[in-house]
């Protein structure tokens, strides 16, 4: 995959953040872990802040927003829903009322 494209990097930038809620991460770990300058990754965590993905932490270091962590917890719903209905079709379907 190609580092240049600032969409990627911003993506890549999300994803190294994964588990980093409480503590977050400085934007030099982050440059480090995914092996870019420091300074591309000010810009991909200030488009990401724009468009509320990311926070600033009061410890200088950047997490998940809320708004981030709320797409994720939609996501743990709509799962929790079909598996709910997948349970409630295989119950109808032991019990032979289909």
């Amino acid at each position: 995959m190609p580092k240049s494209s600032s969409a990627i990097r911003c993506l890549r930038v999300l994803k190294v953040l994964k588990g980093q809620t409480l503590s977050g991460l400085a934007n030099g770990d982050i440059a480090k872990a995914l092996g870019e300058s420091p300074v591309n990754i000010t810009r991909a965590l200030a488009a990401l802040e724009g468009e509320g993905l990311v926070t600033k932490l009061e410890t200088g270091r950047w997490a998940h927003s809320t708004s981030m962590l709320q797409i994720a917890q939609a996501h743990a719903n709509a799962m929790t829903q079909a598996q709910d209905r997948i349970h409630e079709l295989n119950r109808r379907i032991a019990a032979g009322a289909l």
